[in-house]
């Protein structure tokens, strides 16, 4: 997959592309039935395959402060993309003041027909862009049959097999992953997202607590921006630099045992038999099942009973023998 870093030219015009735009938060499966769709119709008419999509999160500028939290990172998004094996180009653009503020129409000449002469234009149904939300299907249609490329409006996507949503099943969306991972459903976002949700951040010091009580764990700085499921236990595995995945007892919390109130947010990760130096490794953290939801204890020896059958649940939960048991 050839990445395009906006406003960068992409050459010559060649056969032209059949084109997708959006978020692409998370590439989910309903992202990825849309992609399958624009492949196929790019074979059948010749063409080659491009998603636009952007740098950030538009809402991060047009509605601050009420933005959802993001459930990939850009270079995670790329990453999945390039691994559908179904995208040729992939064109990043960077989501600034100016570009919010850029007629629907300068878009679409831009970038549509001078930088990927688009021949074919597959959008959702609802799909709005522009200041002011000015551009729409109507729109692209009708600038469409001027500038010579076809435009297709789906609805969302509700079943593996690709079939729209028509009022059974809930559709496919980023935003309904966030909803799950905020109820601790991290199955149900797997399924959805036909993968473990995956968070990174670095290893930093933390206060020694869970070294103290037998059971070590590697603080992984989060950014805020990123949608962490729900205060809790889980299984799951863990990542370091040298690129093993290991099974790991995953909290998330503020630790109300210590800190009644105020305590800072935190993802804390007991890799399970593992004894290394972590600190200052980049980590990927993927979360396979909730175990329970976040408890005060008001004994400490009751907080260790609990978190040595976090770590059996989770040996369990990921399928690996419990020793002696």
């Amino acid at each position: 997959m050839r990445v395009v870093r906006d406003p960068a030219p992409l050459g010559p015009e060649g056969p032209g592309h059949a084109v997708t735009i959006g978020v692409f938060d998370g590439v989910h499966l309903g992202h990825r039935a849309l992609l399958r769709l624009v492949r196929e119709l790019a074979t059948v008419r010749g063409l080659e395959s491009a998603v636009v999509t952007f740098d950030r999160h538009p809402a991060e500028l047009v509605r601050p402060g009420s933005e959802p939290k993001l459930l990939t990172t850009l270079d995670q998004k790329l990453d999945l993309l390039e691994g559908t094996g179904l995208v040729d180009t992939c064109v990043v653009v960077t989501f600034d003041e100016s570009r919010r503020h850029e007629p629907a129409e300068d878009f679409v000449r831009e970038m549509l027909v001078a930088a990927l002469h688009a021949r074919l234009v597959v959008v959702g149904a609802d799909f709005h862009f522009g200041h002011r939300r000015a551009g729409s299907v109507a729109f692209l249609e009708t600038l469409g049959s001027e500038l010579g490329f076809e435009v297709l409006g789906l609805g969302l996507v509700s079943a593996p097999d690709g079939e729209q949503a028509t009022g059974g099943t809930p559709p496919y969306s980023s935003t309904r992953v966030r909803s799950v991972l905020a109820e601790g459903d991290v199955a149900e976002a797997a399924e959805m997202l036909g993968r473990r949700h995956e968070v990174l951040g670095p290893v930093e010091h933390g206060d020694g607590r869970g070294m103290e009580l037998g059971f070590p764990t590697a603080n992984v700085a989060v950014s805020g921006r990123t949608c962490l499921p729900a205060d809790g236990v889980y299984s799951g595995t863990f990542m370091a630099a040298d690129g093993v995945e290991r099974p790991a007892a995953i909290s998330i919390g503020r630790r109300p045992t210590f800190y009644e109130a105020g305590g800072l947010r935190l993802l804390e990760a007991h890799v399970i038999d593992f004894d290394g130096d972590l600190y200052g490794q980049e980590a990927r953290v993927r979360f396979a099942t909730r175990i329970r939801g976040q408890e005060r204890f008001e004994r400490v020896e009751d907080l260790v009973v609990r978190m040595r059958a976090d770590v059996a649940a989770t040996r369990v939960a990921l399928g690996r023998q419990v020793p002696g048991g």
